[in-house]
């Protein structure tokens, strides 16, 4: 075992493979995994693609539902399972854990109040990381790289989660950033 935990971050665009890929790296992994879900199904599409991501989840993995806290519900489930329940842990994904806070906000949402929130549950996930022995995957979507959304909530849901991959990748210990289906390493 790890003396402390590891972080995969795997980015890419929408529909990009980086779901897929990290599910079957965990699958791979050979151990216990818990997979820590942080979508809401707030409308009837959302739903559906939740209840296919679970069937298709192996039935021996750990899930733990956190829309927001991640870190801190990730510490209690660990306290309540014990530290050696899972080896590896797959976070998907930052990008709806933003989308979470950001709808938490008021509708003129300032980009330093979603930044300051955000920050906080990052600063609580790498703890996490660090307190663990535990692999973790973490998956984002690159957000960057299309048009500059044309509403303010879109530009500072936009410009906050790049600040927040930008920390991630920083203290990552491996970045993958996924194409059409293939992981190119970043670092």
């Amino acid at each position: 075992m790890m003396k402390s935990g590891k972080l995969t971050f795997i980015l890419g665009g929408a529909r990009s493979g980086k779901s897929y890929y990290a599910e079957r790296f965990a699958a791979d992994f050979g151990g216990p995994v818990l997979y820590i879900a942080t979508a809401e199904a707030l409308d009837e599409e959302m739903k559906v693609r939740i209840q296919n991501h679970q069937a298709a989840r192996p039935r021996h993995w750990f899930t733990l539902e956190s829309p927001r806290n991640v870190g801190k519900a990730f510490l209690a489930w660990q306290a309540e399972k014990g530290p050696d329940a899972v080896g590896l842990v797959l976070l998907d994904c930052l990008t709806l854990l933003t989308n979470n806070l950001a709808l938490g906000q008021p509708d003129d949402v300032e980009e330093r109040a979603l930044t300051d929130g955000l920050n906080a549950e990052l600063d609580d996930i790498l703890a996490a990381i660090a307190a663990s022995r535990l692999h973790w995957l973490v998956v984002s979507n690159e957000v960057g790289l299309g048009l500059v959304p044309p509403y303010p909530l879109g530009r500072v849901y936009r410009d906050s989660l790049g600040r927040a991959n930008q920390r991630l990748a920083a203290a990552a210990d491996e970045v993958l950033f996924m194409v059409a289906g293939i992981p190119m390493k970043v670092k």
